[in-house]
């Protein structure tokens, strides 16, 4: 009796420290959820209102805030309306999280295997389409296409997209160090600003990355250009040696711990680059 007391007492000082460390980790992940989807915008309103609100409490405005409590139904209404793409997005990463997953990214040869196919079939200009899984669930895309279970080799990857096999028209997802299905089917971007000479593939690597936090390896068919989509953006005419810098630092896995740093870094590294035109094309593309 005396030592399930003591575990009670010694639970009792631990579970105000748990309670807080649980609420704070919630805090996080839900801060760096928003953080990759427009819903940020969502936030600050909704926190804007909540400071008026308060403002009017605390100086005792009558008229204020009885106009808030009455348009306050209203307005959350016109939210959940407004923001239902990001809303959706948010629910579908929920789902989608898996955090006792195993590391998934793949070895440094291995990506360089995926680049060398890459720069082979933008020379010969066949189109290409490959998502590396990070911590994202994408089961469900794995399931629309056909199963490989493979090892990665460029040759593989190349016969795959050089020639009119049923699976070119699909993306290829390499997952756990292997090549997990081809001929997958990617959802397209939901965003408007794209540029209209972007074609089906550059549309289905954005959409992907807004749904999930894979990053993605284009290349076009029409230009032969390389370029990589992350969290609905999306770095075009990039080279070889840059995709395969790039593809390294986004799925280290120190970019896990600090994803919006690691990002914000490469994006302002690339910004420094000529050949690197994030949302932009020289020309069409299949």
């Amino acid at each position: 009796m005396e030592l399930i007391q003591g575990i009670v007492s010694g639970y009792e000082v631990v579970r105000p420290v748990l309670d807080i460390l649980f609420l704070a980790i919630l805090i996080y992940k839900c801060y760096d959820l928003l953080q990759k989807t427009q819903a940020a915008q969502l936030v600050k309103g909704i926190g804007f209102l909540v400071l008026v609100y308060g403002f009017s409490a605390l100086f005792r405005l009558s008229t204020l805030q009885w106009l808030l409590t009455i348009l306050a139904p209203g307005v959350f209404v016109a939210i959940a309306i407004v923001f239902q793409p990001e809303l959706r997005k948010i629910i579908i990463r929920l789902g989608q999280r898996d955090l006792f997953r195993p590391d998934s990214k793949p070895r440094l040869g291995l990506m360089e295997a995926v680049v060398t196919a890459a720069e082979i079939l933008s020379q010969k200009r066949r189109g290409m389409l490959v998502v590396f899984a990070r911590r994202t669930n994408i089961r469900n895309i794995i399931e629309s296409g056909t199963r490989l279970n493979s090892d990665i080799s460029s040759s593989l990857i190349v016969t795959v997209f050089e020639f009119d096999t049923p699976l070119h028209d699909g993306a290829m997802v390499i997952q756990n160090n292997r090549i997990a299905a081809a001929g997958c089917l990617l959802p397209l971007s939901e965003q408007e600003n794209i540029k209209k000479s972007f074609g089906t593939r550059h549309r289905a690597a954005l959409g992907i990355s807004e749904q999930s936090d894979v990053v993605v390896l284009v290349v076009s068919e029409e230009s032969g250009a390389l370029s990589l989509a992350f969290d609905g953006k999306i770095l075009y005419g990039l080279s070889s040696i840059e995709i395969t810098r790039k593809l390294k630092d986004l799925m280290d896995q120190g970019l896990r711990k600090g994803d919006d740093e690691a990002e914000h870094r490469i994006l302002e590294d690339l910004s420094m680059e000529d050949n690197a035109i994030p949302m932009k094309a020289e020309g069409g593309d299949a």
